[in-house]
């Protein structure tokens, strides 16, 4: 079996995407999801017509035992996963922090950062030249708002992409030696359905002419840096971000 990639949160936006655009360029796709099976079968199905390889699997990224399943679950379709993409994420309600109940700050860490670390665990611990892998990649779906701060907005979103930031720097050198390289995206202002779970649908189309190149960016143009970071071409890459920003 060839390259097999595994993108959490596969069933819309960005994830999609870039599950549609690595299955064009031969890799054999595990698309995960949450909750919309609809949508992530509606991706396998758009990849099988192009006479790609594809497998919907529902698992929360935040569930040891579901991660585990995932991983497990791809492996058997598919073969041994080579790249991961660590793409499952959530912001809620546009807030001041003063507002945030703690159930909500324990919804946003558990997706955006327990789902990583989780996932980026699993992926190692098959990956690994150091226990029997044959190495692989990672490259961690991170945000502009781990940068700007996201403020009046939603900072909780924004330190937990900090956080994945963190992580991508500190397990890339972690894990070196051991044949598998890590590395992040950060997007800015991208047409996806994410804004609309903060309660701006249009926040894009607002915030657009504050970037430099004057207009929000397409989930496919973060999928083509998400996949040139898990490819040979970057076998020097470790530790590196990509801002798909628009300059901002």
């Amino acid at each position: 079996m060839g390259n097999v990639m595994l993108v959490t949160g596969a069933s819309r936006g960005i994830g999609a995407a870039t599950a549609r655009l690595a299955a064009e360029r031969g890799y054999a796709v595990c698309v995960n999801y949450l909750r919309r099976r609809d949508a992530a079968d509606a991706v396998v199905a758009a990849i099988a017509r192009a006479g790609g390889k594809a497998l919907a699997v529902g698992a929360d990224v935040a569930s040891e035992a579901d991660v585990a399943r995932m991983f497990d679950a791809a492996r058997e379709a598919l073969g041994p996963v080579s790249v991961l993409v660590n793409n499952a994420g959530i912001l809620e309600q546009q807030m001041r922090l003063e507002d945030m109940s703690l159930a909500r700050l324990q919804r946003v860490l558990a997706a955006n950062v327990t789902g990583t670390f989780l996932c980026s665990r699993e992926a190692v611990r098959r990956m690994s030249k150091r226990r029997g892998g044959a190495g692989g990649a990672i490259v961690n779906v991170s945000s502009m708002a781990a940068r700007l701060g996201s403020p009046g907005e939603y900072v909780d979103y924004a330190a937990a992409k900090g956080a994945v930031d963190a992580l991508t720097i500190g397990l890339a050198k972690e894990v070196a030696a051991d044949g598998v390289r890590v590395n992040a995206v950060r997007p800015g202002l991208i047409y996806t359905d994410i804004h609309a779970s903060g309660g701006e649908p249009g926040r894009v189309e607002r915030l657009k002419d504050a970037v430099p190149l004057k207009r929000g960016g397409q989930p496919e143009e973060v999928a083509r840096a998400i996949l040139w970071l898990a490819s040979d071409e970057a076998s020097y890459v470790t530790g590196s971000f990509i801002d798909v920003s628009g300059g901002r």
